[in-house]
């Protein structure tokens, strides 16, 4: 098992042999991996901002889109498949933390 885990972490490691194709890995990962960290981002403003939730949502709702364009585009000019996929859980990973220490806070 942990050698069909090795081989592949080797095989997503490997960079592309052509910057022509973004392949259909990447390509996923930077579409539903920008909007997750776009949502996620959203949402830690919200409680970031002072103020009600009704009033604070207006600047992460703007600040959303150009989050998810930006964070789509960072995904997806990665070198390896691998690379990719850490730029979707890293930060997940840590806006996740970060808001349920301020729903834990709360």
């Amino acid at each position: 098992m942990l050698d069909f885990i090795i081989k592949k972490y080797a095989q997503l490691s490997i960079p592309e042999e052509s910057g022509k194709k973004i392949g259909l890995f990447r390509t996923i990962c930077s579409i539903f991996g920008g909007l997750i960290v776009a949502y996620l981002s959203m949402c830690l403003l919200v409680f970031i901002i002072p103020g009600t939730p009704g009033e604070s949502i207006i600047i992460p709702l703007m600040f959303n889109t150009f989050a998810w364009a930006i964070t789509a585009l960072w995904i997806s000019l990665s070198e390896s498949k691998l690379i990719a996929l850490k730029r979707v859980i890293f930060p997940t990973i840590l806006l996740s933390i970060l808001i349920s220490f301020f729903l834990i806070g709360n």
